[in-house]
């Protein structure tokens, strides 16, 4: 049998692979889902071997179909990485930044990054993935991650990225502090109302407060529980005056000047390491070096 199959064939199925179906992939490639559909299906004809299973909700590989895309991807991903090295000689980084990130850097340290990122380098897609647990960034198709020190994989290169320390704050409405009092010790924390985050299928995060050197863990009623994937949405139902809510300071400071939230215990608040950005030493492409040296340049705040 004759083997019709080009390489534009062999691109478009890898990303249906990649993307887990025809119209994410069209949306990805920017045709139409009925040509990738067709292209798939004429690719099977010419090699006559199913390539994917089909459902109404989902597309999977055969193992003719996985084989395929194992063989092919790092041939592709030479292709890019040689067409991103050919195109930075150029002065122009191209191609796609994919990173792994916690809810905590979403609101205020990468936008900012992302902004300066995006000027200096618009023909790069940058596709951010939130997650808050253990990733294998390597198994996850990303370039890079962030965590902070207690989570960051083993055998990875690592740099600061945005504040050098983050301190964890308590902060209430004035209206929920005007009817309930303002706690002045840890031990009165235990008589007020809490809104507080819980990790995925785990337990709640902990208020945690250093007294004379000594961390002292406090145990307040809660009231409102969040997931860490809603980070920032839980300063909307402190301003309501629902309860105290613990977060990090960073987050804090506009309602602070605005009186919209006020410093509840602001002298016993903990620090910690701020985030960091790791990759793979082994490889980086441009797109991933062209970050690092914009995250390097923004590694100087405190």
């Amino acid at each position: 049998m004759q083997n019709n199959v080009s390489n534009d064939d062999l691109a478009v199925f890898l990303v249906v692979v990649r993307e887990g179906g025809f119209r994410a992939a069209s949306r990805r490639l920017g045709i139409a889902p009925s040509k990738v559909s067709t292209t798939i299906s004429r690719m099977e004809a010419s090699l006559g071997v199913p390539l994917l299973r089909r459902t109404t909700r989902s597309v999977a590989t055969t193992d003719a179909g996985q084989a395929l895309a194992e063989r092919i991807a790092p041939l592709f991903a030479g292709l890019e990485e040689a067409c991103a090295e050919a195109a930075d000689t150029a002065g122009r980084v191209r191609g796609r930044l994919t990173l792994n990130v916690p809810g905590a850097v979403m609101p205020d340290i990468l936008p900012p990054l992302l902004s300066k990122f995006h000027a200096r380098h618009p023909d790069v897609e940058v596709e951010i993935v939130v997650e808050n647990g253990l990733v294998d960034i390597v198994k996850a198709g990303c370039d890079a991650g962030i965590r902070y020190d207690d989570a960051l994989e083993k055998d990875m290169v690592s740099i600061p990225i945005g504040p050098r320390t983050q301190q964890s704050a308590l902060a209430a409405s004035p209206a929920y502090l005007e009817a309930r009092g303002t706690p002045r010790s840890p031990e009165e924390l235990t008589r007020h109302d809490a809104i507080r985050y819980r990790l995925p299928d785990g337990p709640l995060l902990p208020w945690s407060l250093v007294d004379d050197f000594r961390t002292i863990t406090v145990q307040p009623a809660t009231r409102l529980i969040l997931s860490v994937n809603a980070l920032d949405t839980g300063l909307r139902y402190a301003r309501t005056g629902i309860g105290i809510i613990g977060t990090f300071r960073n987050w804090l400071e506009e309602d602070f000047a605005a009186g919209t939230l006020v410093p509840v215990l602001p002298n016993i608040w903990p620090s910690r390491n701020g985030p960091r950005l790791y990759y793979p030493s082994r490889f980086t492409t441009a797109p991933l070096r062209a970050f690092i040296e914009i995250c390097r340049c923004g590694s100087d705040r405190v």
